[in-house]
């Protein structure tokens, strides 16, 4: 992903709200499972990381792009963003 990319997705982002929230159970199989079915639906998902949750940020984005075979576009304090390219047909987000 270029620069030029990260930012047209940040820029996105940024309206957003985040759909999805890891709290003190951290990352559980059925979280993994429904955040990548929100990629597939969506491409473009923000994540937030409540207060309870004891794990770093920056290491539940790894992961989670990891097991969801996505990217992260950013980690800002406790908020992930996370991107994964739609199929042709599915396609949304045009990168530039």
């Amino acid at each position: 992903m270029t620069t030029k990319q990260r930012a047209y997705l940040k820029s996105l982002a940024m309206t957003m709200d985040p759909i999805f929230q890891i709290g003190k159970n951290s990352m559980t199989p059925e979280l993994t499972k429904a955040v990548d079915e929100a990629l597939e639906a969506r491409e473009l998902i923000k994540v937030s990381v409540l207060q309870n949750c004891a794990d770093d940020p920056k290491e539940l984005a790894s992961m989670l792009a990891e097991r969801t075979r996505s990217q992260v576009v950013q980690v800002i304090g406790k908020k992930i963003v996370l991107y994964k390219e739609g199929k042709n047909e599915k396609k949304k987000i045009q990168l530039p």
